[in-house]
């Protein structure tokens, strides 16, 4: 990297930052009061996806997807995505189907107007430092994936920076089991490249999305036994080096 590319993609960066910010506020109010007058939350859902395909286009993020075809119309999935970068988020409520909730860290909900709507769309705060809380939010995460929500998670637990994935966390598998819905592995690789880690520098590039066919809970009598599963899965199609392996 010389420094001149250095100042290019800084210089992106802040104006993709600007405008993501005026975008996230201008559509997340929209999602505030669209959920009073939208209870099915069809609206609601597609403004949300309007929010991910614009913060791409912003960026000049192109996105090759391969697999939807694993998921059926009108079912309801637990989707489970290894977690390199905030890209992920805009990539994973730009491409999938359903309707969408995330299981998402604390902090995120006590941004303004973000954390507002992402709440109103029936996304559950999580806090690994409590456990009796962090247990209570997976309870109401299973809630609601039975109610006929999809629910996003990151087993990892938070963003990785190496070309491994991290150990995942337990919880979400045990969120998995008791909603009985089948889990969706989704591998995501690029957006390390798209967005260095603790950088504000955006890399315009493309994104790899890989959905598994989705895995039966069911079948397992464990939950090491499924989450094993799930890590194979996502692992066998992550390319830690794309898009320039």
């Amino acid at each position: 990297m010389n420094v001149t590319q250095k100042r290019l993609w800084l210089a992106w960066g802040l104006w993709f930052y600007f405008w993501l910010v005026l975008l996230t506020l201008l559509l997340g109010l929209i999602v505030i009061f669209a959920t009073f007058i939208d209870p099915r939350q069809y609206f609601v859902q597609g403004v949300a996806r309007l929010w991910g395909r614009m913060a791409l286009r912003l960026s000049r993020v192109t996105i090759l997807v391969e697999g939807l075809e694993h998921l059926a119309p009108g079912e309801n999935y637990v989707f489970a995505a290894n977690h390199r970068s905030q890209f992920d988020i805009f990539v994973l409520s730009a491409i999938l189907p359903g309707k969408l909730s995330w299981v998402a860290k604390k902090s995120l909900f006590r941004i303004p107007i973000f954390g507002q709507a992402l709440s109103r769309m029936g996304s559950v705060p999580i806090d690994r430092n409590n456990l009796s809380q962090a247990i209570r939010s997976l309870d109401k995460a299973v809630h609601k994936v039975q109610q006929g929500s999809c629910m996003i998670i990151f087993p990892e637990g938070t963003r990785g920076v190496s070309r491994e994935l991290l150990p995942f966390k337990k919880g979400v598998f045990i969120m998995a089991l008791k909603s009985g819905r089948p889990i969706v592995p989704v591998s995501i690789s690029g957006t390390l490249f798209i967005q260095p880690p603790r950088s504000i520098m955006i890399r315009p590039g493309p994104i790899k999305v890989v959905i598994s066919p989705p895995i039966d809970p069911r079948t397992f009598k464990r939950k090491e036994q499924l989450m094993e599963a799930v890590r194979q899965a996502i692992a066998a199609r992550y390319e830690p080096d794309f898009p320039y392996g």
